[in-house]
């Protein structure tokens, strides 16, 4: 630990991580902690500049757009992308929570020129073993291992339970005068996720919503993303009585307000769990060929929000970490057994409907 810090002698970190959007989420509470315990350092944070609004109350952090796709493209461009990091003055620490191929080059450069080098330990023989069941119970969560390194450059860090994502002042406004006009509860909807492990039947969302409405006054906002998902959820808000689709009709600023003052969200394991997660409502996940085992369930929400058909029924799952990849037994029974009856009653039980 760097005891010696003061507000006049600083040091300098650059935290790496540009993707994917969710586990840039996960960063918040991370670098929200970490400024706040260590007045002394000034932490820079490279990332995708699409994901800012993560970030609007973190106080004292500087972020760094990266532009892969553009002038941060290939070597040249990571060369030029160094050179400019390099002008916000020695960087001290480089705290490589992303470890790709890209950010394994960045580092290489600032280690040569003499900064300390600290990388994240993803636990990929951990993962393996656990998707090939030779290894069982839960691993370290994504939250931890960024610790971790951390802990490694000499800044272990104790994390509040309170909400980690404060939406903008004037967005919250916006969304609460959103949610005032209609009645009862309003429920945030993200039926939609990457892969095919990661995602229940449509057909199956669609009737828990109507059985939901059958039984409350109930109003349904609907998130996604990307335009393959905003033109589904049209179709998809069209057989769901009081929805609205909100994906591509928001900033993501305005989305992340709108998330923090509803009743709760039922969502697939994608980014859209992470984010309301954070926000600190209650979040409801689905869960079929991936496992919250793995390090990547929904922060500070307990264990009987999580629908799921249990491992110890099908002993296939978790049968992949990310989503990718195809059904070994050809039948998506793990998520095709999860029935709507079944998760309107985990959802009664849990006192969140009538």
């Amino acid at each position: 630990m760097k005891k010696n810090l003061t507000k006049n002698i600083k040091m300098r970190l650059l935290i790496i991580r540009t993707s994917a959007m969710g586990d840039v989420a996960l960063t918040v509470p991370v670098i929200k902690s970490l400024i706040r315990q260590y007045p002394g350092i000034e932490v820079l944070l490279l990332t995708n500049p699409a994901f800012k609004p993560f970030f609007i109350s973190v106080p004292d952090l500087t972020i760094i757009d990266a532009y892969f796709k553009k002038k941060h493209k290939g070597f040249r461009g990571l060369f030029r992308l160094f050179r400019q990091i390099r002008g916000y003055g020695e960087i001290d620490y480089i705290i490589d929570i992303h470890d790709v191929f890209r950010s394994k080059v960045l580092r290489i450069m600032f280690m040569l020129s003499g900064s300390k080098v600290f990388v994240i330990d993803k636990g990929r023989k951990e993962k393996k073993l656990l998707i090939s069941g030779q290894q069982k119970g839960y691993l370290k969560h994504t939250i931890e291992r960024y610790k971790d390194v951390l802990a490694k450059a000499g800044y272990p860090i104790e994390m509040s339970k309170h909400p980690s994502i404060i939406p903008d002042w004037d967005a919250t406004g916006k969304a609460e005068e959103i949610l005032s006009k209609p009645t009862g509860l309003k429920i945030g909807v993200a039926p939609y996720a990457k892969h095919q492990l990661k995602m229940w039947p449509e057909e199956n969302m669609i009737k828990l919503l109507n059985l939901i409405s059958d039984t409350n006054v109930v109003s349904f906002y609907l998130f996604g993303g990307g335009y393959h998902e905003e033109v589904m959820l049209k179709s998809f808000a069209d057989r769901v009585p009081d929805s609205f689709v909100v994906a591509g009709k928001m900033s993501l600023t305005d989305e992340l307000a709108l998330i923090s003052k509803l009743d709760f969200m039922i969502c697939m394991d994608s980014s859209n769990m992470h984010m309301a997660a954070l926000t600190g409502i209650r979040v409801v996940s689905i869960w079929g060929g991936t496992h919250p085992a793995a390090g990547f369930g929904p922060i500070n929400q307990p264990d009987d929000y999580v629908i799921q058909i249990p491992e110890t029924e099908l002993t296939c799952r978790p049968c992949t970490i990310y989503g990718n990849g195809t059904c070994r037994r050809g039948d998506l029974a793990c998520l095709n057994w999860l029935t709507p009856e079944m998760a309107r009653k985990q959802l009664f039980k849990l006192g969140l409907i009538k």
